[in-house]
């Protein structure tokens, strides 16, 4: 599994999104954007902060076994 995590933001020209599940009130979302080849998660309260990158298909395993919990 390709897992990568990147200190201080780093997200200059990615369009990060919520999920629509998530609420107005804040709480502890995850962001995401999507590169070629790379999936990029963060904390939608810290823009600055570390930035976790994987790999589609180790997102892709990532949400499988979330859904299922």
């Amino acid at each position: 599994m390709n897992v990568h995590v990147t200190r201080g933001g780093s997200d200059t020209g990615l369009h990060w999104f919520k999920s629509s599940h998530s609420g107005a009130e804040g709480g502890d979302c995850l962001e995401v954007a999507a590169s070629p080849g790379t999936v990029h998660v963060r904390d939608s309260k810290q823009h600055t902060g570390s930035t976790l990158t994987l790999a589609p298909d180790a997102w892709a395993t990532f949400v499988a076994e979330a859904a299922r919990d």
